[in-house]
């Protein structure tokens, strides 16, 4: 499954990164389309500590879908993770890259 990022570049999220996404956060079964669309359309995004991005988006109130991914080049990127998440105040300290 292929998503797009903020930046127009195609963002990827494999059976395999999927597969492991399950093993560690199971509570996102079923929500594939929803970890895309938090790519595609966030309401921001956030640097990460590694050189990756944070697409965050409410997923209901008071719990946050984040999903990590890198931008290889224009062309190219792909999910590297996500969860669902309540600690907006560590996601605060980030620096926002968008909007």
């Amino acid at each position: 499954m292929t998503g797009r990022s903020k930046n127009g570049v195609p963002i990827r999220l494999t059976e395999e990164r999927w597969s492991h996404i399950m093993d560690e956060h199971r509570e996102l079964e079923g929500l594939e389309l929803a970890v895309l669309e938090t790519v595609s359309d966030p309401e921001r995004v956030l640097a990460g500590g590694a050189g990756e991005l944070l697409a965050v988006r409410t997923h209901e109130p008071g719990k946050w879908l984040v999903v990590a991914y890198r931008e290889i080049e224009d062309d190219d990127g792909f999910v590297i993770t996500a969860f669902l998440t309540r600690r907006f105040r560590s996601l605060d300290r980030r620096t926002q890259l968008w909007p």
